[in-house]
Formats: C-alpha cells, structure tokens, sequence
C-alpha cells in the first residue's frame, strides 16, 4: 500500500451494481424481490438484499451447521456483487474459494427443498489475510490508528492505567511523534515517565507506577503475537471491497485459528476494522444490496469482560453503520452472548439447535424463542431444541423491513466446497490475487522510536558542549578540574591532565556524529511536528481518522 492509494480515498471506489436483475434470487428462483436463497420451509426462505444491511445474528450449539449457514450467505453476498469479510476459526471457511464436489447427502438437501434443478458446483473469489502472514497477506495497523481506547481494551488496564495511556497519546498528537508499532509506543511511555512531573500539572496525575504496568502489558502483548499485528504497511480498507472482473464480491478470510489463541486480540482487531469501516466510508442511505457484510464469528469474545462504555460505542457504530452500507453479522453458539442493546440491533437471523442441559441453557432457549415474530403453527422454544443438523429457525426482514414469521428451515447446500482447502491451493491463490506484494514486506519508517532517541542524543550533544565550554573556562583562569561526582583528591598521584584530553577527544567525537541519518531525523521531526501532529483527529472507538 502506498501513501498515493490512501490519499485516493474510499469514496473513488466503484459501487455501481453489477446488472443483477432486480427479480431475481441469488441461488433461488424468479421472485419479486432481488434477495439471497437460504432454504426450505413451508416457503422458500430468502434473504433481502435491501435490508441485508440491517445486520444478523448466526447461532446454535457446536455442531449444528452455523459455519455452513455462514458460508452460504456468503456465496449469496458474492454472486450478487457485495464484497464480504469473514473470521475463518477452523480453516472450512477457505473452502468458498473451491468448487464442492457431488455429494449424496448434498443432492438430498438440494432436491428436498426443490433446488436440485438449480443447483451447481462452483468456487468464488477469494482473498487470504493473516496477522501473523503466515496463511494470507498480513494484516497490520498502526497504533496511531488503533487508538487509546481499543487499545486499552486489549491491554486490559484499569481506568488509572488508561488514563496515562491517553496522556501518551495526547502527548504524541500534540508533538508530532507518530506511533507506529509496539517500539513507538515503549518510547513514547518512557517518554511519558520522564516528564511525569511536568505532565501532572497539565493532565493530571501521571504516575511512573503505572506506566511501569503498561510496559508490562506490551510485553505480554508481544509475547502473543501482538508485534505482527502493528506497523506498516497498514491494511488499505479499499482491498477489502474488491469486485472480481466477473462482478462478483471478493469474500476476505481473515485465518484465525492462531489468532484465536489470543482471544483479545482477535476481537479488538475485529473491532478496528468495524470502527475504520465507519469512519472511512461515505454515508450511502439504503443502497439497492450492502456495499460489505462483516461476519464476526465467536462473538462473545467481544463482549466478554467488556467495559459497559465500550458496548455503548460498539452499539452505536452498529446502529450507525448501516446507512454506511455495511451489514454486520454475528455468529455465536449462545444469543445471550450478544448484549441486548446491540441484539435489538438485529433484523435477520438464523438459530440452529441449542441444548437445553442447564438452567443458563433453558434461559437462553426461552431468550432465543422471544425475539422471534410467533408463529402460531411452531411451538418455537420447543422446536429450537429439536433442530437437526443443517436445520434453523429463520426470520429475515421483509417489505418495509417488518420481521418475517419464524419457519422451521431446511438450510440449502453450499455450491463451493466444504472444508478447508490444502496448503498448496491457497499458496497459488495467495501469490495470484492482486493484493499479493503489497503487504508482504513490512517496512520501519522515521516515528516516535527514532525522533525521540534523536531527542536524546541532540541533548546529550549539548550537555558536552556546556561541560566543553566549563573545561575550557576552568583552564584559562587555572583552576582544578571539578569531577561529576564525589569527592575530588587533585594530590592523589597523579595529573588530571590526561583524563581532561580524554574528555576532550569523546566531545569531539560525538560533535562529528551529526550522520546524514540524523539530519534526516530532524528534518522528519520538523515535517510532521508542523503538518501532522497537531491535525490528528480521533473517531467514534478512538481510531484515528486519516482524512484522505
């Protein structure tokens, strides 16, 4: 990625739709409505593209078919020309990349709901992403970008602890010191602590205790992975809403299985995308079809032990985001996983099985059953427990985006392949994208790690100038030579002489080190001390707008 694609911004991409007839299902047969084919019920069920960005929820139990449903909605999405991002937890997501294969038990569910005469074998277009760059094209962003308040959500500080890690953040803005990586940030708090005193009296207490803590966190943090995760090139979001030349959407597979090992990370990196995804994109209304769908699968990892001013942002960027353009979907096992204020959030859903052992389960049938519209033909909270595999409950927004009756559904098969695909097919698919050699090789440019080590040694320079002149001066009135500390023996055996040359000549020495480096160093300083650090300006979850 480079500077001139970012200044282009989101707003030069195309969003034209791709001549879909406007009768037509995707997967389905000839309706009145452009919608997404899902499966079979009393009715063929369908999901409308019109209100597709009036969020989802995925859920059931282990086992149940969530990932299946996941991956059909997202053929549907493709075929219609919408991009779509996905966490992809046990690799079968990659599978959408791969034609399927005959299956007998495929062919049963095809012609069982009566799709069998429409029902085909094909691979979509698909885009690898790992934080780690291990399985895809890595991922990154700055911590500028990320912002103090999702970091402080990953780092897990208490409120004293955020507090400084503002103070850092208002301190870099103010001073220009752009925080690139983990490096920036450990320069920045020591920084911080070295003026603790200073910074009191403009912000408040600033304690060296706590960025001591703070510093323990990173290093907790990098012990996990977490330096992948920051630095540059950063993610460009426009190659996250790629159409392949054929008008269909790229479905983007964010490789989540290590991740998953850090579950913080995982979330607070979902969440970032969600926050640039609001921040960026131009304001669309009610678009014909979404213009990206975002499925956040694990869900609870976002909410679990989350600040309530947190849920409070991330409702409203969900509420908000929808006149974006954006459909966001979660997947869950669990619908008490999701808060309520962001549940009422959302119109479509999907619910396989849940098992009713325990009273949490029992309360979580009986919440499952109540945000459906009724149906008096379906004892809902009975049947929830009695779904098969393959088999949901589903309620889509229909006609002016009234919720449509639960039915008990037959979910379609999936066209591309299930499972995961090998590592030699997502190799090829990895160096053929267009995305490929564009984040490969990351790259350490001039930010706070070095404008403040350059700080350091400007000072240092100057304290040898000033102890140089005292020599000096000392010299032409000939007095005794004051040493830096403790007590000074001048009939100790031996001249000072020689010791005052030594001093003399590592002066010297360090007045010679002004490098081209350095002076490179100064000038960047200068550069983005004037036309940057004070024009930065924060969003909605404390990501940084970049106002291409």
């Amino acid at each position: 990625m480079t500077a001139g694609r970012r200044r282009e911004g989101l707003q030069q991409i195309d969003f034209s739709w791709d001549g879909c007839s406007k009768r037509k299902w995707i997967g389905g047969k000839v309706t009145k409505e452009t919608g997404i084919f899902i499966g079979g019920s009393v009715r063929k069920e369908y999901l409308t593209l019109k209100l597709a960005n009036r969020h989802g929820l995925i859920t059931g139990a282990t086992g149940t078919g969530k990932t299946v449903s996941l991956q059909i909605l997202a053929e549907g999405f493709s075929q219609a020309g919408v991009p779509v991002f996905c966490a992809d937890i046990k690799g079968d997501l990659s599978g959408l990349s791969m034609a399927g294969t005959s299956k007998d038990f495929l062919e049963k569910r095809a012609q069982d709901i009566g799709f069998s005469d429409r029902y085909t074998y094909e691979a979509f277009p698909a885009a690898f992403w790992d934080v780690f760059g291990e399985q895809g094209h890595p991922v990154r962003t700055t911590i500028s970008e990320i912002g103090p308040l999702l970091l402080s959500q990953l780092l897990e500080l208490n409120d004293t602890q955020e507090g400084v890690l503002n103070v850092a953040f208002e301190l870099a803005d103010d001073e220009g010191l752009l925080l690139l990586d983990l490096k920036d940030l450990r320069a920045i708090l020591a920084h911080v602590a070295d003026r603790a005193s200073e910074l009191s009296k403009l912000y408040g207490n600033v304690s060296k205790a706590s960025v001591g803590a703070i510093q323990r966190r990173l290093l907790v943090l990098e012990r996990q992975g977490g330096e992948h995760f920051f630095g540059e090139p950063a993610l460009d979001l426009r190659d996250f809403l790629r159409v392949s030349p054929t008008g269909r959407g790229v479905i983007n597979i964010l490789a989540a299985d290590k991740l998953m090992t850090s579950p913080k990370l995982y979330a607070v990196f979902l969440l970032w995308m969600l926050s640039e995804l609001f921040e960026e994109l131009p304001e669309v209304g009610d678009p014909d079809k979404p213009k990206l769908v975002f499925f956040f699968d694990e869900a609870h990892l976002l909410f679990n032990d989350a600040p309530k001013a947190l849920i409070d942002k991330v409702e409203q960027v969900v509420r908000l985001i929808r006149s974006k353009g954006v459909g966001v979907y979660f997947v869950t096992q669990n619908p008490l996983d999701v808060p309520e204020t962001v549940l009422a959030q959302l119109g479509n859903r999907v619910q396989h099985a849940l098992r009713a052992f325990t009273p949490r389960d029992q309360k979580a049938v009986r919440a499952a059953a109540e945000t459906f519209r009724p149906n008096p033909d379906l004892d809902t909270e009975q049947v929830i427990t009695e779904l098969g595999v393959g088999e949901a409950l589903v309620s889509t927004l229909e006609g002016k985006g009234i919720p449509s009756i639960v039915q008990r559904t037959l979910i379609r098969p999936p066209s591309s392949r299930l499972g995961p695909i090998t590592k030699a097919e997502r190799r090829t698919l990895i160096q053929s994208g267009p995305c490929f050699g564009l984040y490969e090789r990351s790259k350490d440019r001039i930010s706070a790690y070095e404008m403040l080590q350059q700080r350091a040694s400007d000072a240092l320079r100057q304290e040898d100038k000033r102890r140089d002149k005292e020599w000096q001066a000392a010299e032409k009135h000939g007095e005794p030579r004051r040493t830096r500390s403790g007590f000074q023996l001048p009939d100790f055996g031996r001249d000072d002489r020689p010791r005052q040359e030594s001093v003399k000549r590592k002066a010297t020495r360090r007045r010679n080190r002004d490098t081209a480096l350095e002076a490179g160093l100064k000038s960047a300083a200068r550069s983005v001390g004037t036309s940057l650090g004070r024009a930065l300006v924060r969003g909605l979850l404390g990501s940084l707008k970049r106002g291409f």
